[in-house]
């Protein structure tokens, strides 16, 4: 009898957890975006939110956290109960560079989060303001030429993906150009649109309207192929400078330890929200490309991130610290 009891007893232990599990979510979850409002991981990771909280019946709630690079806000949600209630809004720095760039992580990225699906990936643009006197990349790059030491390109953070792309643009035409990093991509571009930093190369969304406002002058896709949301814009390569490629991605994680159904459920609303041919739209219309790949998809994605961006890290010798 006392075996009995006892898987009675543990069964109906389980019970409540799996009844909890059952109605998730049955209040608002935050989603934290580790970066300043306005760049490019806040305008995608809204647009995510709105659609995973028609999916889930519940408000996704952002909240920004930005600073370290998107340490600060990974911490936030690492801080709070691993319940399915925070998620995080993750990119290639976030997820991925910090690994490279931080001698000393509070936290190691690849134990402390479980991915729930990837996004979509979106390439990086190469932007001036426009008062610079160049129309063209060639003519910018003459330019940066002729002034070595004191062309300046903004940045969302040191050690970002967008801090790291300047770093590369500086290296491939092999000219000194001086970092100015900001507290996220939002405070970045609007110095950028005010003169105040001369050029940037980011992730593309924030800029579609920018570039067609003519608050900013757009002179390349750092891409292999045009982006359908400004066909107007050459890649680097038609524009005179081979080679040069960054791209970023975004994707939504949670923290170890979240209850494999609720990452499931979460998983499946994300899937669901960028298959939905509005939000796929909304994306497509800023240069993201839709991509809604699974967990375990995104699991080997992200393994092969780490294979691409940490050897160049190191490589480059570029440090957050």
């Amino acid at each position: 009898m006392r075996p009995i009891i006892a898987c009675l007893a543990l069964l109906l232990a389980a019970l409540p957890a799996r009844a909890q599990h059952g109605t998730y979510p049955d209040r608002a979850i935050r989603m934290v975006i580790p970066f300043a409002p306005g760049g490019a991981a806040d305008v995608v990771g809204r647009i995510t939110a709105q659609a995973m909280s028609e999916q889930l019946g519940q408000p996704v709630v952002v909240e920004n956290r930005g600073g370290s690079g998107g340490i600060i806000g990974s911490q936030a949600v690492l801080a709070a109960p691993a319940d399915g209630y925070t998620i995080v809004f993750h990119t290639l720095s976030s997820a991925v560079m910090n690994a490279g760039l931080y001698r000393s992580m509070p936290f190691d990225l690849r134990r402390a989060f479980t991915p729930v699906g990837l996004v979509g990936t979106v390439p990086n643009i190469i932007v001036v303001n426009p008062r610079v006197p160049a129309q063209t990349l060639q003519e910018f790059i003459a330019l940066v030429r002729a002034n070595p030491g004191r062309i300046t390109y903004a940045s969302s953070g040191p050690g970002t993906v967008v801090h790291l792309s300047g770093h590369m643009f500086a290296n491939a035409i092999g000219v000194e150009m001086v970092h100015v990093p900001y507290r996220g991509s939002g405070p970045a571009l609007a110095d950028l649109a005010a003169g105040t930093v001369q050029m940037m190369v980011d992730t593309l969304p924030p800029y579609v309207a920018l570039v067609r406002g003519g608050q900013v002058r757009a002179l390349a896709m750092a891409s292999a192929t045009r982006s359908p949301a400004l066909p107007e814009v050459p890649t680097a390569a038609e524009a005179g400078l081979p080679g040069y490629q960054t791209s970023n991605w975004h994707s939504v994680f949670v923290a170890t330890g979240t209850p494999a159904p609720i990452v499931a459920r979460l998983e499946t609303a994300l899937r669901n929200a960028i298959a939905t041919p509005a939000t796929r739209q909304r994306m497509i219309d800023l240069g993201v490309e839709p991509r809604g790949l699974g967990a375990a998809e995104t699991a080997a994605f992200w393994d092969e991130q780490f294979g691409i961006w940490i050897p160049i890290i190191r490589a480059s010798g570029a440090t957050a610290e």
